[in-house]
Formats: structure tokens, C-alpha cells, sequence
């Protein structure tokens, strides 16, 4: 931090060190600073070497004792009286006035950049903590309720979270192919421990053919998929904010080391040290002077601002992306959940998918043994409390909220760029004389240029001959990621049905995807959204009120709803309700209503 913050204490040392010079001139020239060298009785270079030292400029060898004629070789500063300057010393001013800026630059960005870097780390520790609460959370399914198979289930639970958290730190990986590796490596499993408990240790190539046919057989039905599309719209839009984050450093450190043209160069000299060959080491530019210097300097920087106003929005979109309807932390608590659903629907399945798997796969070598208590469908798999995650909930959502309530003040950043770099005490705003270039005058008269490169054919300080190229390609990067990052949190409907095998058409596609339309399209009116969350997010308890059962004849479906059991043998095969049926009974009861 001490190294980070060296610009600001520079900056002070600097202030002091010119109160210091102000008072020893005052004390040596007796009649103040407006006549310069020419007007003492026996001129000295005194204050300008002692200028030249404080500011750290070169070594003082390179400044004259006295005042000498005119040098010729002088091609900034010229005058036609005794100078204090040098060629080399104009060399070193035009070092110094291009370090200076630099750090100006950084000092300005030093607090937004320090908040960007600093919530950079925050969210990625928050993540870390979040993914390992998700991750333990899974895992004890497996502990708690599907024994059998707990200790080989550790694994796949662990590579499913690791290619989650290489995708929102960046990898070039996709939540798909993590998903379908981990059910592709469950279904062995389920097969084995739970569908036909009696099967002995598969054999490699077995358990190598029950991968392969997974995606065909699709054992875990709708669920192996929803929790795909689910939890893939929160981890994009986490993902693209952490890009954002960086892409927000990238910009600033860019414009921290934009190359000054020699134009500018010349023209940042003739403005700050410049009166310094007349000895006139505390006169200081006049504000407007120093304004247009500045906007012809950062014409080009200047051009940041639309897309840098853009991407504040952008961040402010995606911040409302992560709090609202893809919040990660619910989807990836669900994740268990999604994983619970899949395995009863395998169970309920079982004898379907034994015959189908033995006709691809063959029959396994089996022996006679117990069935294992899990063997049995579980309905009462447990919830954690929403108490148990609010902090988790809490912590994040209020780095984002400080964050971007932050970055809000800075949409002007580079709009505000230039009048920044005159604040303080560069230019004179209080005085009744300031340099205006050419002479100490008590006020500038020439016009004053707004910002950007077309204002800056007007400068009558310095030509502008057009954008920096760096500039340009670091303003079509930030437009190209404002771009993206609205497109790939736009979050259109994705249908997982082409991708992965399903049940073909009829009622299971239809629940899976019911048209080109989707939230972002503004038609959830029809509430699907609403009652999708309702059912994914319940506590299985809460689905004893009733029970469904389906007959399917072709491609029909008949449902029959039955008494909800009171019993705790009855409440555990409650729990095979489809969750896509309930949705249907639901949404039909308040079709019913209104038609009624």
C-alpha cells in the first residue's frame, strides 16, 4: 500500500517545497515575482535551480548560475531576454512534464482503481466460500440419504465444483460439459447401488458402455437438464461482472500510460516551465490556458467516455442480473436439490431403464443380497434453512450494492478528465496575474475548447492530428465487452432437449420449452417463471398435499390425482411427484379459474 499511494505523498512534498521556494523568492526579489530575472539588480538563476531540485527535474549542473543570453538552440522556451535555460534543460522538462502527467493520471485513478482491484478479490473470496458451502452442501445428500454410494459420489461432486469455479474465474469451459460429465459418471452409479442393488462390482467396460448411453437414456429426465439451465444464467452473469471488473482495470491503466505526442510535450513545457527561464518559478497558468493544453493533450482519452458511461451500466445491469431472478447462491444451493430430483426420477424409472441398458449394455453378473436401505425412494431429503445461507447472501449482495453505488460517481471519469488535471495547484484561480504562454497577464483571452477531437480544431494551443491508436483499440475493446456482456446475460430460452436425449415430443418437451418466449421477452405474464421457481425452490415436505400419478398410452398422458397420504410410508412415495406435472395441474386450476 505504502508503494501505491507514493504519487499523493509526491504531491505534498511538491506543495511544500513550493511554499518554501515562494518565501525565498519573496525574500531575494523584494518586489515580488512579476519582473523575473531581468528585473533584479544582480540577476541569478537561484530560484529555478532551487524549482529544478525540487521537482526532481535533473541534475542541477545543467542549470545556469546567471541568466545568459539568449540560446539559440532553445526550441521551446525562446525569448529574446536572458534565459535560465538550457537545451538539456528543456530535455528534462519534457521528461518531467510527461512523468508528471502520469502521475496526476494514476493519482486521480488511484481510489477508483484501488475499489475495482479490492472488489475483484472481495468477489472472488466470497465465491470460494459460496462454491465450498454449495459443495459440502451436495455432498452430504449423498452422506445423509444415498449411503451406498457416498464415498464413491465424493469425486464426481468435486470435479462438477471445480469446473464451476474455473468457469467463473474465467476458463475457457463450459457449465454444460461439466454437468453432463458429472450425471454421465452418476449414472453408474444409481444403476448399480440403487436401480439393481443386487449387481457385483461393473466391470470397466460395463460401467464405460452405462456412461455412454446415458445422455441416449436420459435416466434423470427433465432434471438433469433444468439444473443446467438454471444455474448456468447465474454463473454467466457472475462471470461476465468479474470480467467487467477487469476489463474496468484494464482501461484505467491504459489511460495511466497513454503516450504524449511531441505536440503536447512541447505544449505542457511552454505552459509549466517556461516562465521558469524568466525566473518566474510561482506564476502558474492561467485556468483557460492551461484547459485547452489539457483537452488537446487527452483528446483522445477523452473519446473514452460514452463507451466508459456504458460500461457503468453495463455493471449496474449485471450487479441487478446477479440480485434479482440468477442469483448464484440459489442456484447453487440447488444444485442438490436438481441432483436429489434426478436420482428419484431414475429410481421411479428403474425397471424401464434396466431393460433398456441390458439390451445395449448386456446383462451385469449379479448376486443375491439385501437390498440397502436406500434403496427405497427418499422424499424427506433435507433443506438447509434459508438462515444458513443469508450470510453468504448478505456478504455478497452488499459488496455489490457499495460497489456499484461507487462506480455510479464515476460515469464523468474521463468526461471530467481534463478539468481534474487543472485542479488544484497547477493553475492560478485566485490570483489577479497567471502565464498565459507568452507573458504574465491578468487574464486569458483566447477561446476555450470543450472536450474531444473535433472540439480540438479550434485549440490555439497545439494541433491534434487524430485518435491514438492505442486509444481507438482500447475503445473498441470496452464497446465489443459493453456488447457482449448485454448479449450473454440476455439470457434467452436454451433448449436442452436437442443436446441431450429426452422423452421426444408430447408433455415432457413441452414442459422443457415452451416456445421462443422467455422472461427477457417480457412474457412472463402467464406466470411460468413464477410457478418454476416455486416448485424448484419448495421443501419437499411441501409437496405432500397431493399425489400424481401418469399413464401413458402413445402420446397421451392421463393424470390422476390421489388423497395426500398422512403416513410416513405413504410420504415417502409422495415424493415421485414430476414437478413438470405439478406445474401443469397448477397452471390449468388458474386457466380454470378465470375461465370460470
Amino acid at each position: 500500500m505504502a508503494g501505491d499511494s507514493s504519487p499523493g505523498v509526491f504531491r505534498c512534498l511538491r506543495r511544500f517545497g513550493l511554499w518554501l521556494l515562494a518565501a525565498a523568492a519573496v525574500a531575494m526579489a523584494g518586489l515580488g515575482v512579476g519582473g523575473g530575472v531581468s528585473a533584479l539588480k544582480n540577476p541569478s538563476c537561484h530560484e529555478v535551480r532551487t524549482a529544478f531540485q525540487i521537482r526532481q527535474i535533473g541534475p542541477l549542473k545543467l542549470v545556469p548560475d546567471v541568466p545568459t543570453a539568449a540560446d539559440s538552440n532553445l526550441q521551446i522556451c525562446q525569448q529574446r531576454a536572458p534565459t535560465c535555460c538550457t537545451k538539456k534543460m528543456e530535455e528534462s522538462y519534457q521528461a518531467a512534464v510527461r512523468r508528471e502527467r502520469m502521475e496526476n493520471i494514476q493519482t486521480l485513478n488511484f481510489e477508483l482503481k484501488y475499489m475495482i482491484v479490492g472488489h475483484i478479490t472481495a468477489f472472488q473470496a466470497a465465491f470460494e466460500s459460496l462454491l465450498r458451502f454449495a459443495e459440502n452442501h451436495t455432498t452430504s445428500l449423498f452422506d445423509t440419504v444415498y449411503r451406498s454410494m457416498s464415498k464413491e459420489a465424493v469425486e464426481p461432486v468435486k470435479e462438477l465444483f471445480t469446473d464451476i469455479s474455473l468457469y467463473l474465474l474465467g476458463a475457457q469451459t463450459k457449465v454444460e460439459r461439466a454437468f453432463f460429465r458429472f450425471f454421465d459418471s452418476l449414472f453408474p452409479l444409481v444403476y448399480s447401488r440403487l436401480i439393481n442393488p443386487g449387481i457385483t462390482d461393473l466391470s470397466e467396460e460395463y460401467t464405460e458402455c452405462l456412461r455412454l448411453t446415458r445422455q441416449d437414456v436420459n435416466p434423470f429426465g427433465r432434471y438433469s437438464k433444468e439444473v443446467v439451465t438454471e444455474l448456468a444464467k447465474s454463473l454467466r452473469a457472475n462471470r461476465v461482472f468479474s470480467q467487467a471488473l477487469g476489463m474496468g482495470t484494464e482501461v484505467l491503466n491504459a489511460t495511466e500510460h497513454v503516450t504524449l505526442t511531441k505536440e503536447c510535450t512541447r505544449a505542457l513545457v511552454k505552459m509549466q516551465y517556461c516562465p521558469h527561464c524568466q525566473g518566474l518559478t510561482l506564476i502558474r497558468p492561467c485556468e483557460g490556458y492551461c484547459l485547452n493544453v489539457m483537452r488537446g493533450c487527452f483528446a483522445s482519452v477523452s473519446e473514452l467516455d460514452v463507451p466508459w458511461r456504458e460500461y457503468i451500466y453495463t455493471l449496474e445491469y449485471l450487479s441487478n442480473e446477479m440480485a434479482g431472478a440468477h442469483d448464484l447462491e440459489l442456484a447453487l444451493l440447488g444444485i442438490r436439490y436438481s441432483i436429489n430430483e434426478a436420482i428419484l426420477h431414475a429410481q421411479l424409472n428403474g425397471p424401464q431403464l434396466s431393460a433398456t441398458v441390458d439390451k445395449v449394455c448386456g446383462q451385469p453378473e449379479e448376486k443375491s443380497v439385501k437390498p440397502l436401505p436406500d434403496n427405497i425412494v427418499q422424499a424427506k431429503e433435507i433443506i438447509e434453512s434459508p438462515s444458513l445461507t443469508m450470510t453468504h447472501s448478505a456478504s455478497l449482495s452488499n459488496k455489490r450494492r457499495e460497489f456499484i453505488t461507487y462506480m455510479k460517481r464515476s460515469r464523468t471519469l474521463y468526461a471530467s478528465l481534463t478539468e481534474r488535471l487543472c485542479d488544484g495547484d497547477l493553475v492560478m484561480k485566485d490570483s489577479s496575474t497567471c502565464w498565459n504562454g507568452e507573458d504574465v497577464v491578468e487574464s486569458y483571452t483566447n477561446r476555450v475548447v470543450t472536450n474531444g477531437l473535433k472540439a480540438q480544431i479550434d485549440n490555439p494551443e497545439l494541433k491534434v492530428k487524430g485518435l491514438d491508436p492505442h486509444i481507438s483499440n482500447l475503445i473498441e475493446k470496452l464497446q465489443h465487452f459493453n456488447q457482449l456482456a448485454t448479449e450473454r446475460t440476455h439470457l434467452k430460452s436454451e433448449r436442452w432437449s436437442t443436446r441431450e436425449g429426452g422423452s421426444g415430443k408430447g408433455m415432457n418437451e413441452g414442459m422443457e420449452s415452451s416456445g421462443d418466449c422467455d422472461d427477457e421477452d417480457g412474457c412472463q405474464g402467464s406466470g411460468d417463471k413464477t410457478y418454476t421457481k416455486d416448485i424448484l425452490g419448495a421443501n419437499p415436505g411441501d409437496r405432500n398435499g397431493s399425489k400424481t400419478t401418469v399413464k401413458k398410452m402413445d402420446d397421451t398422458a392421463t393424470v390422476i390425482i390421489k388423497s395426500s397420504p398422512k403416513h410416513k410410508g405413504d410420504s415417502d412415495k409422495s415424493s415421485q411427484v414430476s414437478s413438470s406435472l405439478l406445474f401443469v395441474i397448477t397452471a390449468t386450476a388458474v386457466v380454470w379459474h378465470f375461465l370460470s
